[in-house]
């Protein structure tokens, strides 16, 4: 675990120095960074999509997946309680640098693949790359909305926590490439959706599309039942 310690340790580090710097940072500048942001929300989450829609094994498994996550993400209404939640804090623009935050931090091939080379071979390199990329985009973050983005690092722990006891006592087999690639497609989707509301453009709830990335994990499980159909 002590990779996922680090990466959480250099968010929080990272983190820290951002909010001691936005005590110097303007209105205008800080509605600068929201656009910044925004503008690197979108072009990674666009690439996650580009670069992993022609590895899929599955093309239509992300169309499914979208579709079935955004219509359970709404019935719960994640975005609404999530967003209630944030608003108790005084700052609407908080929930969008979170959601945006969590998706870059933890919806990404070194967050998964990290901790089950950790679990596997006890290789760190992963996680440390990872911990480095965090360090700056938490810098970034904390100078665009505070201290609230502290939160972001207990939610990356439980997630790379959660991957590497599953490698480890369970099956790292489990975690494939296949899985991977689709997991990557739905969060890129869902990292882009966060850009566009940081943009002002559209406000898509990002949050109510999280459900979809369980359709691929669950379809994954099944699969096996179905060799000889599919």
């Amino acid at each position: 675990m002590q990779g996922t310690i680090v990466n959480t340790l250099a968010l929080l580090i990272g983190t820290t120095i951002g909010c001691f710097l936005k005590k110097g940072i303007k209105k205008k500048y800080e509605d600068v960074l929201y656009t910044a942001m925004g503008l690197a929300a979108l072009g990674i989450g666009l690439e996650n999509v580009v670069n992993n829609l022609p590895k899929s094994k599955y093309p239509v498994l992300f169309i499914v997946s979208l579709t079935i996550g955004v219509v359970v993400g709404t019935w719960l209404n994640i975005d609404g309680h999530f967003n209630h939640l944030v608003d108790k804090m005084g700052q609407s623009e908080i929930g969008k640098g979170l959601a945006t935050e969590i998706l870059l931090c933890c919806i990404g091939a070194l967050s998964i693949v990290g901790p089950v080379m950790a679990a596997v071979k006890g290789d760190y390199t992963m996680l440390y790359t990872n911990a480095t990329l965090d360090f700056v985009t938490s810098m970034v973050f904390g100078a665009s909305f505070g201290w609230a983005m502290l939160l972001v690092a207990p939610v990356l722990f439980c997630w790379q926590g959660m991957i590497y006891l599953v490698a480890k006592f369970l099956s790292a087999s489990f975690f494939s490439g296949p899985l991977i690639t689709e997991i990557s497609i739905i969060g890129g989707f869902l990292i882009a959706c966060t850009g566009f509301s940081l943009l002002k453009i559209r406000d898509l709830k990002a949050l109510n599309f999280l459900p979809a990335l369980l359709v691929p994990i669950i379809f994954f499980i099944v699969l096996p039942l179905f060799n000889g159909v599919l």
